[in-house]
């Protein structure tokens, strides 16, 4: 990865690590350094993903509302990001594949969005999702990222990569 290549992170980075493996009483650590580098742009979500985290009432939420993650939220109004947005959802409403109703998920949530911000950005992708051809019921992030070329990882491929330790 270069480092003009930011990695965008899914919501389910943050849900799994606040309630499993990086829990805030567990691993402060993890927390700071995924503040740390949304200080220097390296890894971004998008204003969407943080809405999503923002209604939960939990510790998560309010490090987020407290400014957790800084101004690493970054704005979807952008006109490449809409555009982009478009050819996602396009391709997601074409796709005889999924149900009706993972359809409509889909376009409710923030994951299109944050593919599209992705592909305007020419960022990583970041999710717990793993690919699934074969899935009917859901539209997964790493689908539309192999059919986009996007690039996708776990958070733990992340951390390798940036070469973060926790001690």
């Amino acid at each position: 990865m270069s480092s003009d290549t930011p990695y965008v992170l899914d919501a389910n980075v943050f849900i799994e690590a606040a309630r499993r493996y990086y829990a805030f009483d567990l691993a402060p650590g993890f927390w700071q350094k995924i503040a740390h580098y949304a200080s220097t742009g390296i890894i971004k979500s998008i204003d969407r993903v943080k809405q999503e985290l923002e209604r939960g009432k939990d510790d998560l939420a309010q490090w987020v509302s407290k400014g957790g993650f800084g101004a690493g939220f970054a704005s979807t109004g952008d006109p490449a990001v809409i555009d982009s947005y478009g050819q996602v959802m396009g391709w997601v409403q074409a796709q005889p594949q999924f149900l009706a109703g993972a359809k409509a998920n889909f376009a409710k949530g923030a994951d299109g969005w944050l593919v599209a911000y992705a592909i305007a950005e020419a960022g990583i992708v970041v999710t717990q999702e793993v690919l699934d051809p074969n899935v009917k019921n859901r539209v997964k992030i790493p689908n539309v990222c192999e059919v986009f070329g996007v690039q996708y990882l776990d958070t733990f491929k992340m951390l390798r990569d940036l070469g973060v330790k926790l001690s």
